[in-house]
């Protein structure tokens, strides 16, 4: 697996951003000694959680193994804690980044399809809020979205106070991220009005996968609420909870499980310092 650190400067955001980019284009197969053949890569774009930088999928979890047994590239942007939307008076405009220039940048630079069907989205926490966001804004874009413990927390932002100490119950926090909050509900920041959108527009939603531990007390209401939503109004998606955390161990798992829904194809393990030869 080719790990790449790069950066570029980002017109929507006017700054240079940072990005780690992870591609099997260096798969030598067992009993081979040319690279395996090249073809347009199917591309997860994976977003980070709040506090957190585009290391952390790869610090965190074994994404990079599991990507090259899959042929798969994965880019993980770093995004600060503005869950990736836009906000027109900071000029902090994370959505468009995402859905915009960072897949324009990649698609420039590395070989990967250009087809929805082989470009998806995904993250944890804020950064599962983020995919879903800009998965379903962008659905031309992105033909699925995956959500770990995703931080759906509008509710929380429209409840928040100016004096709690706690960044993800601080009014001042939430409107330097979205803005004014009582414009929230049926917003293009608002998953539920995303959406109803794209039903209203004739649109097929992309397919989601959504996972939370049933001990993340925090996260979970949020997640069943937004599971039964779904339901409701017929959006295909799969909705999984299991025993576990707001942690890494509980990403881990839950990664792989995604990989294994979206819509790869066939696995190959390549020759690796943890796979010298086959059995």
């Amino acid at each position: 697996m080719a790990y790449l650190q790069c950066c570029f400067f980002a017109k929507s955001l006017m700054r240079t951003v940072d990005v780690t980019v992870i591609l099997p284009t260096d798969k030598v197969m067992p009993g081979q000694a040319e690279y395996a053949p090249q073809r347009p890569l199917k591309t997860l774009y994976l977003l980070h959680g709040i506090f957190g930088s585009c290391h952390d999928w790869v610090n965190g979890t074994r994404i990079a193994a599991w990507a090259q047994n899959r042929d798969l590239a994965v880019v993980m942007p770093s995004a600060e804690n503005k869950f990736y939307v836009d906000n027109p008076r900071s000029g902090d405009n994370f959505g468009k980044f995402i859905g915009e220039d960072l897949v324009e940048f990649t698609r420039r630079s590395f070989p990967l399809s250009h087809a929805r069907e082989d470009t998806f989205i995904g993250g944890l926490s804020m950064g599962g809020y983020g995919a879903i966001r800009n998965g379903l804004f962008y659905s031309d874009t992105f033909g699925a979205i995956v959500g770990l413990s995703s931080a759906l927390v509008l509710e929380n932002a429209a409840h928040s106070t100016y004096d709690n100490p706690n960044i993800l119950r601080n009014r001042h926090y939430f409107e330097s991220v979205f803005g004014d909050l009582n414009a929230l509900p049926g917003s293009d920041m608002d998953p539920y009005a995303l959406v109803q959108k794209c039903i209203a527009e004739g649109k097929t939603p992309p397919k989601i996968y959504l996972a939370c531990g049933t001990e993340d007390a925090g996260i979970l209401p949020c997640n069943e609420a937004f599971h039964a939503f779904l339901l409701e109004n017929g959006v295909e998606h799969t909705y999984v909870t299991a025993p576990g955390t707001h942690s890494w161990t509980f990403w881990d798992t839950f990664i792989e499980k995604a990989l294994d829904w979206l819509p790869l194809g066939n696995t190959q393990q390549g020759l690796s310092s943890g796979h010298i030869a086959e059995d």
